[in-house]
């Protein structure tokens, strides 16, 4: 792996982590709200962005690459409901899709063979994590935080496997 995409594969390891303190910070807001089983999923959710960074850092390691974790800044949550929680996560979930499909272009474009397997691996997690999340705000949109509604919803997270 030259140089370039070693930056950039360290540039998406801190995304990952960045993703995993968003999924938490949501998850403190979805407790603020008394939806513990949401706020459990949002933890689950965490949990497994930093799963995703431990796999780019076993990835490089392998390859005698030096992963460095940047600087980590989340953004600020800003959000009145439940569903803009959502929101807020689909929107990460999209962001991250977009920064793996440009590795994977700057992967091919040098033509680096052994980096394809990881990076077809996050292609297919980043159209299945934004599905699940899509739906989850669908659903959200339907419910219109109505109290049952999320109520029915914070029990069904609680009891998803992410």
């Amino acid at each position: 792996m030259n140089e370039e995409l070693e930056v950039e594969f360290s540039k998406q390891i801190t995304r990952e982590f960045e993703s995993a303190m968003l999924y938490r910070q949501l998850a403190i807001e979805l407790e603020l709200r008394d939806l513990p089983g949401m706020a459990s999923w949002m933890r689950s959710h965490s949990t497994e962005e930093l799963s995703h960074a431990d796999r780019l850092i076993e990835h490089m390691t392998n390859r005698d690459n030096r992963p460095l974790i940047g600087d980590i800044t989340i953004p600020s949550v800003k959000a009145d409901t439940v569903t803009e929680i959502f929101e807020v996560a689909l929107d990460a979930e999209r962001d991250v899709s977009e920064a793996i499909r440009a590795l994977y272009r700057l992967a091919q474009e040098q033509g680096d063979i052994d980096s394809r397997p990881t990076i077809d691996w996050f292609v297919s997690e980043q159209v299945e994590e934004e599905a699940t999340v899509g739906e989850i705000v669908g659903r959200l949109q339907l419910v219109n935080e109505d109290g049952s509604g999320l109520l029915r919803m914070d029990a069904e997270l609680a009891s998803s496997n992410v």
